[in-house]
């Protein structure tokens, strides 16, 4: 993800041609990424099988969902955000992808500098993009990409098929478990699959 011809850390955006020369996923394939990991049950919270299409949510209501989960978040917190929004796939087929709006975290200045505070390392959800398709206040598309992955390096985890996990959150009311995932090691590449564990 770039703008203003710059990818993470101020690389050339040109570094990417023919392959990340720089900003790669390789060294977080390297390492993995291991931490405590949050279940933000947005749907659940807001009392809904499934989050509609173009719903948003903020940083704010990921902190009072937690909070209303017994769990607060903490800095360094990988969090999992549960929409079930995938579910609407499943049940309408092709008609999923009529007037497309996934729903999700919306931008804010205030969004991003609460990530920088908490120094949240990924951002891992059920959705295709992790935030709404587009901006309901600019129509931009995946602005947070911009902000959260360029200018703050934090890793995205899309497409995480998270039901067990809630059900089993909801039960015992632990919402907090070690997240662990390593991605492929493929050279040059913007990312690659995942497969990742909540270990409780």
């Amino acid at each position: 993800m770039w703008y203003d011809g710059q990818i993470w850390n101020g690389y050339d955006a040109r570094t990417t041609v023919g392959g990340l020369d720089k900003a790669s996923i390789g060294p977080i394939a390297e390492r993995g990424v291991v931490g405590r990991g949050i279940l933000i049950d947005i749907a659940r919270w807001r009392g809904k099988e499934a989050l509609d299409p173009a719903e948003t949510f903020t940083h704010e209501d990921l902190v009072a969902c937690a909070e209303d989960q017994g769990t607060p978040i903490e800095k360094h917190d990988v969090l999992v955000v549960r929409t079930n929004f995938l579910k609407h796939s499943f049940d309408q087929g092709e008609r999923f992808y009529d007037d497309f709006c996934e729903p999700g975290l919306v931008y804010s200045p205030e969004l991003v500098r609460w990530f920088h505070e908490m120094e949240i390392p990924n951002l891992a959800t059920d959705t295709i993009a992790n935030e709404i398709t587009y901006d309901p206040h600019n129509g931009a598309a995946l602005p947070l990409h911009c902000a959260l992955m360029r200018n703050l390096g934090v890793a995205l985890t899309e497409i995480c098929d998270l039901e067990e996990l809630a059900a089993d959150c909801a039960q015992d009311r632990q919402f907090t478990f070690m997240y662990a995932a390593a991605p492929l090691k493929v050279a040059k590449a913007a990312g690659t699959p995942v497969n990742p564990m909540a270990i409780k």
